[in-house]
C-alpha cells in the first residue's frame, strides 16, 4: 500500500520489475489451458515469479463463453499457485494493459488470434493491439495452441460504445463503398441490373450496421439510394425517376436498409447486453460464493472492485453518526480520498457506510454490480468484527479457565509444600523433643524437597505466563544431543532411563536451555507414570533435515482423542496421584519445543505406554557455532 502511494504522489506510470509478474490473458475458450501451462513454465525460471490469469468479460457481443470451462480453468491457475481474476471492460486490449500496468506486471502471455483470414476486416486482433501498444518494460508471448484460426463466430455490432476503430470502419463502408461500388458497378460492361443493384447496396447497408451500428447504415441507405437514383435508373445523371416502377424499388429498397439496420443494431444490442448481464452475473455468484465461505478479508475483496471497475484506489468509510466524521474500515490503492463527496464514485451502504472509488466515473449500468460489492464489503466488515469480538470472548474464558484451574491445582499444591516445611521447621526449632541427628536430616530433607517443588511450580507457572505473552526469546544455535540430553536426566534417579544417541547423529539447531527444559519435563514425566520393569528408553534419530527425540515409557498410556488435551495448561490425565504438579510440564515443553521451531507430540508405544516425540531441525553445515552465546528466556 505504501508503495502505491510513493508511485501515486511521484506521478510514476511504468512498472518497477522487482519480480516477474506474468499476466495471462483469457478468453474463455480451451486454449487457455495452454496459456496458463505456459506462463507456469516461464514462471518457472524466475524465483517468486507470480501469474495472474485475467478473464475481461467480452461487453461487444462475441460468442460466448462456457462457465465450465472458465472453472477448470481457475482451477488449474490456482493448482499452480496462481490467482484468477474478472474484469469488466469494453476495449480489450485497453482492459488488458491497465490491467497489467495497475499490477505491476512485466509479462503478457496471449494466444494466437483464432480469427479466420477474412475477420481481420474488423480490426487487427487482440494479441497485435497489445504488442503494438505496449511499453518496452512489458514483453508479450504470443503462444500458438490448436485452436487457431478455428474461428469464434461472426461479430456483431453492439449498437453502444462501439470502439473508435469500428466507428470509423462503419462509416467508411457506410459512406464510401457506396461509391465505390457505384463505380465498379459502372465500370462493367455488362451491367447485373437494377434488382442486383440494388441488392449489392443493401448488401453494403447491412456491413455497415454490422461494423459502426445504425447510423452508419442509415447514411448507407440514403447514399445508396441516390446513387442508384443518379446512375442506374433513367434517366441517368438525374435526380428524376422516369418509370413508376424503378421509383417504388429505390423507395422499397430505403425502407428495407432502414429496417434491417434497425434489426442489426437492435440484436446487437440485445447481444450486448446479455454479454453484460452474463459477466455480471459471475460476479455476482463469485460474491455470494464469499458469503457462504465466511471470508473476512476485507483488503482482497477492495482489491477485486479495484480491479473489476479499474480504478485507482477504492475506500470503505464509515462513521457513528451523522455529525461524526468518516474513517477508514479499510482501503487499497493510492492515495483513497477521505470523505465520499471526494471520490469520482461513492455507493452509500446504509446511512452511516460508504464505497468511494477513485479513478473515473462509471457509467450507471456498472452500479449495480458496484452496489453487490459495497453491501458485500459491509457484510465482510461486520463478520471481522464479530470474528475479533468471539476471539476476544474466547481468550476472556480461557483466562477465566485458566484462574479457576490454577485457583484449583495452587489450593494443594502450594499449600501442600508450604504445611510440610512450616511443619518441619517447627519440629526443628521446638525444645520439646531431643531430635537426633538422623531426624534431624530427615526434616532438612524434607524442607529442601518442599522448597525444590515449590520453585518448580513457580517456574512452570512464570514459563507458562511467559509462553502466553509471547516473551520466549530462544537464541537458537548449533547443539549436540548428547551435551544436552545427559544434563536434563539430573532430576531422575539412577538407572530409571535408557539412554541411546548415536555418535553419527548431527547437531540440532536449538536453544540449550530450553532444550534442556523440555526433555527434563518429559522424562521426569515418563519416569512418573512408569510402570515397566524396564527403563524409560530414550532414543534420537535422523530424519532428512530433522532430528527425533523419542521418549518411550511403559505406562497406562492415553487415548486417542486425549492426546492434545494432556499438553493444555493445568491437565493432568486420569488418576493421577496429588501432588503430581499442577499440569503445566507438557504444556511448557511443547510451548518451548514450537519457540525453537520444533514440535512435540504423544504416540502410542507398542505394547501399551506412552512416546513423546521431540521433533527438531538438524543444524546446516556450515553454520557458525555461537558457543559462547548464552540461551535465555526474556521476560
Amino acid at each position: 500500500e505504501y508503495l502505491q502511494q510513493y508511485r501515486g504522489e511521484h506521478d510514476i506510470r511504468t512498472t518497477w520489475q522487482a519480480r516477474e509478474r506474468i499476466v495471462v490473458g483469457l478468453t474463455g475458450g480451451p486454449e487457455g489451458r495452454t496459456l496458463i501451462r505456459r506462463a507456469s513454465r516461464i514462471a518457472a525460471k524466475g524465483s517468486g515469479s507470480e501469474i495472474l490469469a485475467v478473464y475481461i468479460a467480452r461487453s461487444d457481443g462475441l460468442t460466448s463463453v462456457s462457465p465450465k470451462e472458465l472453472a477448470v480453468q481457475r482451477t488449474l491457475v490456482e493448482d499452480l499457485g496462481g490467482t484468477f481474476h474478472h474484469v469488466i471492460g469494453d476495449d480489450i486490449p485497453a482492459a488488458l494493459l491497465e490491467f497489467a500496468r495497475g499490477v505491476n506486471a512485466t509479462q503478457i502471455v496471449l494466444g494466437s488470434s483464432r480469427r479466420k483470414t477474412w475477420q481481420y476486416i474488423y480490426g487487427p486482433g487482440v494479441g497485435a493491439t497489445v504488442a503494438r501498444e505496449s511499453r518496452p518494460d512489458l514483453d508479450v508471448h504470443i503462444v500458438t495452441h490448436e485452436e487457431v484460426a478455428k474461428g469464434r463466430g461472426l461479430p456483431m455490432a453492439r449498437g453502444a460504445r462501439l470502439g473508435r476503430a469500428r466507428l470509423v470502419w462503419g462509416w467508411l463502408v457506410g459512406v464510401v463503398g457506396p461509391v465505390l461500388l457505384a463505380v465498379v458497378l459502372r465500370g462493367m460492361e455488362d451491367a447485373p441490373g437494377l434488382a442486383n443493384d440494388v441488392l449489392l447496396f443493401l448488401f453494403l447497408t447491412v456491413v455497415a450496421a454490422l461494423l459502426g451500428g445504425v447510423r452508419p447504415a442509415l447514411a448507407s441507405a440514403a447514399v445508396g439510394s441516390m446513387l442508384l437514383n443518379y446512375w442506374f435508373t433513367p434517366p441517368t445523371h438525374t435526380l428524376t425517376v422516369q418509370d413508376p416502377e424503378n421509383l417504388v424499388a429505390i423507395v422499397i429498397f430505403f425502407a428495407v436498409a432502414v429496417a434491417v439496420s434497425s434489426v442489426v443494431d437492435l440484436a446487437a444490442r440485445r447481444t450486448h447486453q446479455a454479454a453484460r448481464l452474463r459477466a455480471e452475473s459471475e460476479i455476482l455468484s463469485f460474491l455470494a460464493g464469499s458469503v457462504l465461505r465466511g471470508e473476512t478479508a476485507l483488503d482482497a475483496l477492495l482489491e477485486r472492485v479495484r480491479e473489476t471497475f479499474a480504478m485507482e484506489s477504492v475506500a470503505l468509510l464509515e462513521r457513528s453518526s451523522d455529525v461524526e466524521p468518516w474513517t477508514c474500515a479499510g482501503s487499497v490503492g493510492p492515495a483513497p480520498v477521505a470523505r465520499p463527496e471526494d471520490a469520482d464514485v461513492d455507493m452509500p451502504v446504509g446511512d452511516d457506510m460508504a464505497l468511494a472509488l477513485s479513478g473515473r466515473v462509471l457509467p450507471a449500468e456498472d452500479r449495480r454490480v458496484l452496489g453487490a460489492f459495497a453491501t458485500q464489503a459491509a457484510v465482510v466488515l461486520d463478520r471481522r468484527r464479530l470474528v475479533g469480538q468471539a476471539e476476544q470472548a474466547r481468550r476472556l474464558a480461557e483466562g477465566n479457565r485458566i484462574r479457576t484451574a490454577l485457583l484449583a491445582a495452587v489450593s494443594h499444591d502450594l499449600r501442600t509444600p508450604l504445611a510440610g516445611i512450616k511443619a518441619a521447621v517447627s519440629s526443628l526449632r521446638s525444645d520439646d523433643v531431643a531430635w537426633s541427628e538422623q531426624d534431624r536430616a530427615e526434616l532438612l530433607e524434607g524442607i529442601e524437597d518442599g522448597a525444590d517443588r515449590l520453585g518448580h511450580l513457580v517456574g512452570n507457572l512464570l514459563d507458562m505466563s511467559r509462553l502466553r505473552t509471547g516473551t520466549v526469546t530462544p537464541l537458537i544455535r548449533e547443539i549436540d544431543l548428547d551435551e544436552v540430553v545427559p544434563m536434563a536426566l539430573g532430576g531422575v534417579p539412577d538407572g530409571s532411563v535408557d539412554l541411546d544417541i548415536p555418535e553419527t547423529l548431527p547437531m540440532v539447531a536449538a536453544d540449550p536451555g530450553l532444550l534442556e527444559r523440555v526433555v527434563a519435563n518429559i522424562v521426569e514425566n515418563a519416569v512418573k507414570y512408569h510402570s515397566g520393569q524396564e527403563p524409560v528408553h530414550v532414543a534420537a534419530s535422523a530424519l532428512g533435515g530433522r532430528v527425533e527425540l523419542r521418549v518411550v515409557d511403559r505406562g497406562r498410556g492415553v487415548p486417542e482423542e486425549a492426546k492434545e488435551s494432556i499438553f493444555e495448561p493445568f491437565q493432568r490425565y486420569g488418576d493421577a496421584p496429588r501432588g503430581a504438579g499442577v499440569g503445566l510440564g507438557l504444556a511448557v515443553s511443547r510451548g518451548f519445543a514450537e519457540a525453537m521451531g520444533g514440535t512435540l507430540d504423544a504416540e502410542d508405544t507398542p505394547g501399551g505406554g506412552l512416546t513423546m516425540v521431540l521433533t527438531l531441525a538438524a543444524a546446516p553445515g556450515g553454520a557458525r557455532v555461537d558457543a559462547d552465546l548464552p540461551a535465555q528466556v526474556t521476560s
